[in-house]
């Protein structure tokens, strides 16, 4: 009898690594457009100068290590990367310090490993970490709301010049960690960064890349057990320790849920397939451990959005969680079912 011969999933057809992240793509872009909206073309210019640097550095280590560019090239795993790094990173960040991001991105997040499937941490995330630690003051340069001139961000850029006084914000969860005396209602009335219920502005980018998301879910890129295991771990967490909104408030859940990077981390961060967990009760294991930290670290750490960080612990204990929520062979019991002492 003649066996059939059948491809792997990822050789052709929508399951291709190809076509994968071009739904990732195509997922960002109500986000992308949030967060010009609310910035201008700030955030445009972070995507094409990343996505020029990652693509640099992915094919300038690809030749070092003598592998096809255009086969890996055209994966656009590293345009992903860099474009999830350009989202993350404050409008109108300098080029040196977005240059310094793509490549321990590509180099130390992913090619060190091995390339795309070997890296056991988020790339994006990598490099987000490197220049979050050495440049804290560029990378808490946030600008206010349709509050930003587009020549003196390019000019800032270029580091042509500086930027002007009040450019620059702190962001709601900065101002809800440092607040020792007000109350959240009058944080939300003399604050600008405060919105509704999370940062202003950050609550319509947060639900553009929710939409995103709902996208990817949609067309089952991925499970729903990772992002929903961190959302509402993150809930629940906030909820518990959720005083009020007397002057030393942690913030509401909802607040938590729509300000920061939550929703982009949710659905493009810890869905990353290569560095969680593989089984769907492992990703769900995953993401509620990602939920559980970003709260600890945003309330009692030293980084108000903690995500990144979050993200990268868990990545740790990934491999963990795998060896402990490995499903049940098809065909075989669980081990040691009906094990006996003394037999």
């Amino acid at each position: 009898m003649a066996l059939p011969r059948i491809t792997s999933p990822h050789a052709t057809g929508s399951n291709r690594t190809q076509q994968v992240m071009l739904q990732v793509l195509l997922a960002t872009v109500p986000g992308i457009l949030a967060l010009t909206w609310l910035f201008g073309i700030g955030t445009l210019f972070n995507l094409v100068w990343a996505s020029l640097c990652a693509l640099g550095f992915e094919a300038a280590l690809l030749a070092a290590r003598k592998r096809p560019l255009a086969f890996f090239l055209k994966d656009y795993s590293a345009l992903v990367t860099a474009v999830l790094l350009a989202l993350a990173l404050p409008p109108y960040s300098p080029w040196w310090l977005t240059l310094i991001a793509c490549g321990f991105a590509i180099g130390f997040g992913k090619q060190l490993y091995g390339g795309l499937g070997q890296n056991p941490f988020n790339p994006a995330m990598v490099g987000y970490v490197v220049v979050l630690i050495s440049f804290p003051v560029d990378m808490t340069s946030w600008p206010a709301p349709h509050g930003v001139a587009a020549l003196d961000g390019i000019q800032h850029i270029l580091g042509i010049a500086n930027l002007p006084d009040g450019w620059a914000q702190a962001t709601a969860l900065d101002a809800l960690k440092v607040n020792k005396s007000l109350t959240i209602d009058e944080l939300h009335a003399s604050n600008p960064a405060f919105g509704h219920f999370g940062g202003a502005g950050s609550e319509a980018v947060n639900l553009a890349f929710l939409a995103g998301g709902l996208y990817l879910l949609h067309k089952r890129l991925f499970t729903w057990h990772a992002p929903v295991g961190m959302l509402a771990a993150l809930f629940v967490m906030s909820l518990l320790f959720w005083n009020g909104s007397g002057s030393d408030s942690n913030g509401s859940p909802l607040f938590h849920l729509l300000t920061g990077a939550t929703m982009l981390g949710a659905f493009f961060i810890v869905t990353d397939p290569v560095s969680g967990a593989t089984s769907n009760r492992g990703r769900l294991v995953f993401g509620i451990g990602v939920g559980v930290l970003v709260y600890v670290i945003r309330t009692w750490g030293g980084y108000p959005d903690a995500v990144a960080f979050a993200v990268l612990l868990m990545n740790l204990a990934a491999p963990t969680i795998d060896y402990y929520t490995r499903p049940r062979s098809y065909g075989h019991r669980k081990p040691n079912s009906g094990f006996k002492l003394g037999e």
